[in-house]
């Protein structure tokens, strides 16, 4: 059995300092173009290889509210690793590690940076508390706005915290940032689920000036494959948040149901995939196979998990689809039926995970009136100002709206937005300033 702690671990001081004297420095820092952010990496980077590890994190911080999170998770290989100029010669500088390096140092250093504006400008709601969610707060808040989340777990962090496993993203990372983001001001309510306990409306009613939905697309798309309904079948996502519910003392080891000799077949070339294979190894299961309807050139999981996750014994099988699922005694999984390239075969299996999209949940949408959405269920939101939705005041981002595909993609699109709720909200108390 594998185990939860980190797997990739940071650099020390020494270490830091003499990668970070590596990078070049380019006039056309084409890193920073890679990055979705635009983080002003060849920046910090200088002056990290300096010894100024202050310097560094306010500069990171310019741009990113997360770089202990980004740091580790982001897909670094395709983004401002991929784009650094001593990429071709294998020689890439390891930003990634150098960002978790000075956010870690930071942390532990105690260290506080910002002067916090009054809250004069309005006062916003966030749903969620994901990537997205988190940045939106935390722009807002600098800007001078009373922010309030919402999260309907009895902990923030969203995907982050529940659907990014303990061995690429410690948990306790997340929370401390959960805990810098209080630091700003922020209230966070949790164990309140937006469309059940309140409405849009109500939040309106509370005197909220805009409000923010970043509720992610944590919904299965239901795959056509005869027998998915098993009770041995079940999305990654459910299984990722069942692990880290197990994880964190809130249920009990019976409830997360896969693993302790288990034969596992996962669906997707994910990330997701990759984390759902390696986490059912982690909890005891006795051989897991990806199977995926592609080769590994089209994988969309970044190469680097896949490598790690057949250094850890996963198995895969290419260019395959699940095309039955036969239940045995009751409704429990018995086997599978995968076509190979044209052939089909019988495999005995446990549990099968699907790790093949999500769509967003409809309870908020449904419970207010006025918020278009698309024939899949995403929220439809304008340009001007960015992020808002059909509903005046209701702006949305990040999965929901069908825009990011990772962290900082989320991140990316959760700054515009906040540009767009701050112009949003500045308009209205001008008008109303001019009623006046």
């Amino acid at each position: 059995m594998e185990s939860f702690n980190e797997v990739n671990k940071s650099y020390t001081v020494s270490e830091a300092i003499r990668e970070a004297q590596r990078c070049l420095n380019c006039k056309v820092p084409q890193c920073k173009k890679g990055c979705p952010i635009s983080n002003d990496i060849p920046e910090w980077i200088a002056e990290l290889g300096k010894g100024n590890f202050g310097n560094a994190i306010q500069i990171i911080r310019r741009r990113s509210n997360l770089p202990a999170v980004c740091g580790r998770v982001c897909a670094k290989e395709r983004q401002c690793e991929g784009h650094c100029i001593l990429t071709k010669k294998g020689e890439h500088i390891h930003i990634g590690k150098l960002e978790r390096f000075v956010a870690d140092f930071d942390f532990d250093a105690g260290l506080d940076h910002e002067n916090m504006p009054e809250k004069t400008k309005g006062k916003v709601a966030v749903i969620g508390s994901g990537p997205a969610g988190l940045t939106i707060a935390a722009d807002l808040s600098r800007k001078g706005f009373n922010v309030e989340i919402y999260e309907m777990e009895e902990e923030p962090g969203g995907v982050l915290l529940y659907g990014i496993p303990e061995y690429r993203l410690p948990k306790e990372v997340v929370r401390r940032e959960v805990k810098a983001l209080e630091a700003l001001g922020v209230t966070i309510h949790c164990g309140v689920t937006i469309g059940v306990d309140y409405t849009i409306d109500d939040l309106f009613a509370m005197g909220f000036d805009a409000i923010f939905i970043g509720t992610g697309a944590g919904l299965p798309i239901p795959l056509p494959t005869e027998g998915m309904d098993a009770e041995g079948v079940c999305q990654a996502l459910h299984f990722l948040r069942k692990v880290q519910l197990y994880k964190s003392g809130h249920i009990e080891r019976r409830e997360v149901m896969i693993g302790d000799g288990d034969i596992v077949f996962v669906i997707g070339g994910g990330n997701t995939a990759m984390d759902s294979a390696r986490t059912a190894l982690r909890m005891g299961s006795k051989e897991v196979t990806v199977v995926y309807r592609r080769t590994l050139d089209k994988m969309r999981a970044l190469r680097s998990e896949y490598e790690e996750a057949v250094a850890e014994g996963v198995k895969f099988m290419w260019e395959s689809n699940v095309v039955r699922v036969n239940a045995g005694e009751g409704t429990n999984l018995r086997s599978l039926i995968i076509e190979t390239k044209g052939e089909e075969r019988e495999y005995p299996a446990d549990h099968l995970i699907q790790a093949v999209g999500n769509a967003p949940a409809a309870r908020i949408v449904s419970t207010t009136e006025g918020i278009n959405v698309d024939e899949r269920g995403y929220v439809l939101t304008r340009d001007v100002p960015y992020g808002m939705t059909s509903r005046v005041g209701v702006f949305a981002g990040g999965d929901v709206s069908d825009r990011p595909a990772t962290v900082v993609h989320a991140m990316r699109d959760a700054k515009l937005v906040a540009e767009g709720i701050e112009q949003y909200v500045s308009a209205m108390k001008l008008m109303e300033a001019i009623k006046l």
